[in-house]
């Protein structure tokens, strides 16, 4: 019923800005909250960050704080992840997610709806 479909990664350098879309169909008329996870080889997924179904609250998880800004256009039904000041440490598979809580979950059993990745690799 729901799919999500993220693009935008890729190989960039340690400094270098990126910007992820997740794009959203089926069920778009739903209100969902969205969400950005991120996976590393060897590592748990963990949370990035959240918005609500407006866009008028944000979630942030500690380690990409003041360097990402999470936002949507839901005329466009995406959600979109801007990575500025990218780290080595940032180098994952990055997943959008919905969620038909409407909560900022940081918490992936949260969310209902998962895309399948998109790659970015930040070389030093």
């Amino acid at each position: 019923q729901v799919q999500l479909v993220e693009s935008g990664g890729g190989l960039v350098q340690t400094g270098d800005s990126l910007r992820l879309s997740c794009v959203i169909s089926g069920r778009t008329f739903s209100r969902y909250y969205m969400g950005w996870f991120r996976q590393a080889p060897g590592k748990e997924r963990e949370f990035v960050a959240a918005i609500s179904y407006r866009g008028g609250s944000t979630s942030y998880a500690d380690s990409v704080k003041g360097r990402c800004t999470i936002s949507r256009d839901n005329a466009k039904n995406t959600v979109y992840l801007q990575m500025n000041s990218l780290k080595p440490e940032d180098t994952a598979v990055y997943y959008c997610a919905a969620n038909t809580r409407l909560r900022l979950g940081i918490q992936g059993r949260e969310y209902d709806y998962w895309g399948q990745g998109t790659q970015v690799t930040v070389s030093s």
